[in-house]
């Protein structure tokens, strides 16, 4: 079983390429659903949330109340790490017991689709990862089109993320999405890829592009 990361920036393209590789029979498992699942009510982890940052974080259902942690850990380097050192390893321990499941399953191969993948230093933990990549005016001129809002405002979005360009740059292997294309021949050139060995390029190599 191969584990690998696939990540990218506002309108690359991203889930429509995990849309491609699904409709080939490859799982992929979406690490925000998995980060959410794992503080959940009744989860170990939350109720160390609770412990690490007080009950006021808990909503009157005993859930998470994201808007209320969020204000502490987004001002607070120091809280965002106690916060990290809770929800990391329960995570990383959530996609090892369904990367075991999977591999059940007969699946050889599996993704983890991460929008801040580098960000959490997920990459680590992987055999490989996959960027979906477009320039950053195309970028731009998609979230306008798609959202509705201004080119300013697009651009402020863009500036809140990792530039796609750097991760494009520690990517092990790019799919260019600069036009928009049919990407299912490209997911299946990478798949085949993957199958015959591909992985992590070597130090000082660039990225495989498709």
């Amino acid at each position: 079983m191969r584990v690998v990361g696939l990540t990218g920036g506002i309108a690359t393209g991203k889930s429509t390429f995990a849309a491609a590789l699904r409709a080939r029979g490859v799982p992929v498992v979406d690490a925000d659903a998995l980060a959410r699942a794992v503080v959940a009510p009744g989860t170990p982890a939350l109720a160390e949330i609770a412990r690490a940052f007080g009950p006021d974080v808990l909503d009157a259902a005993g859930a998470l109340d994201r808007r209320k942690l969020g204000a502490i850990v987004f001002a607070d380097a120091g809280a965002r790490r106690r916060l990290e050192a809770i929800t990391h390893p329960a995570i990383r321990a959530a996609m090892v017991d369904e990367t075991a499941r999977l591999a059940r399953l007969g699946h050889d191969l599996v993704f983890y689709d991460a929008p801040l993948l580098f960000e959490v230093g997920l990459d680590a933990a992987l055999d490989c990862v996959v960027v979906v990549w477009a320039p950053r005016d195309v970028q731009r001129a998609r979230v306008v089109r798609r959202d509705g809002i201004s080119p300013a405002e697009a651009d402020a979005r863009l500036a809140a993320q990792l530039p796609v360009d750097e991760k494009a740059a520690r990517a092990d292997l790019v799919v260019d999405n600069a036009d928009e294309e049919d990407l299912g021949p490209k997911a299946e050139r990478l798949l085949d890829d993957l199958r015959r060995g591909l992985g992590r390029r070597l130090p000082n190599a660039a990225p495989v592009r498709y």
